[in-house]
Formats: structure tokens, sequence, C-alpha cells
């Protein structure tokens, strides 16, 4: 499995320079490393800012999980979405409210064709709302397909 999680890991995270604003890292409860997130406040209503994480070594014709964890923490926060680069046009996870302010674990299947994908592209769009944030942290690369919990 590789760590992509933002305190330690070694994965390449890139901001995406043609969007609104930039996602910007929060340190935990906890006070170990920090996570990264976006403000409620952050931009104007649908604005959007969307973090890229770059895979280069996946084998092809191989499978693979991303694991992550994820808030939606304040009402009316907006949107969490996750794009595979090799299918732009549709989010393959989505998330538009959270029931409290605690972390949720998202699972995604990344299947590696003769394209392979060579990205996944975190983004957040901004809602009405003024107060809360969303956040992403412990981002996990595993090969295989994804536990059943």
């Amino acid at each position: 499995s590789v760590d992509c999680s933002f305190s330690r890991g070694v994965c390449d995270w890139k901001q995406d320079t043609d969007d609104d604003f930039d996602w910007n890292p929060a340190d935990r409860d906890r006070g170990d490393g920090y996570y990264m997130a976006v403000p409620a406040f952050v931009g104007h209503k649908n604005d959007m800012g969307r973090l890229k994480l770059l895979l280069t070594d996946l084998k092809p014709k191989s499978s693979y999980c991303l694991i992550f964890s994820y808030r939606l923490a304040g009402e009316k926060v907006g949107k969490l979405r996750v794009f595979l680069a090799n299918k732009k046009t549709a989010p393959v996870w989505e998330e538009n409210k959270g029931k409290d302010e605690k972390w949720r674990t998202g699972k995604i299947e990344i299947f590696q064709g003769v394209e392979t994908t060579n990205s996944v592209t975190f983004e957040s769009e901004r809602g009405k709302g003024k107060t809360g944030e969303i956040g992403v942290d412990n981002v996990i690369l595993v090969s295989g397909l994804c536990p059943e919990d």
C-alpha cells in the first residue's frame, strides 16, 4: 500500500491552477500532523477548489483501492467529489452533506485497463454555508479490490 496522507505521505499532490481557490493544510485535533481543508467561507457559492494526486507507477491491467477520510462539517457546506483522470466527465464519488462533524471513510476502486489512471482529483464545491469546512485526510492506495469494511 502507498501512504498518500499529507503529513508524511510519499505521494505527489498538486493544487489545480485553473480553479477558484486552494486547499490548505489544517492541524488535526490530536496534534499529529495535518489534513487538507477548505473552510466554508472561502470563495463564492459554486466556486471550485481542486487538489490532484498524481499516480505514476500503477501497473496496467490491475486493480487498486483508494481509501480516504473525509468530513463535511457545517450546514450547506458544499460538495466533495472525486474524479479519476481517465473518466473526466463524471465524478466516481460524491458527497454533499455531513450528518455531523465526524470523519467518515470513502473508498474508490480504480481498475487499470489498457488506459491507466494517472491522477485522482478531490474537488470541493462551495455551498451556501458560512461555517464549517470540507476536509480530506489519510489517503491510502492499496493494491487489489476495496475491502468490505
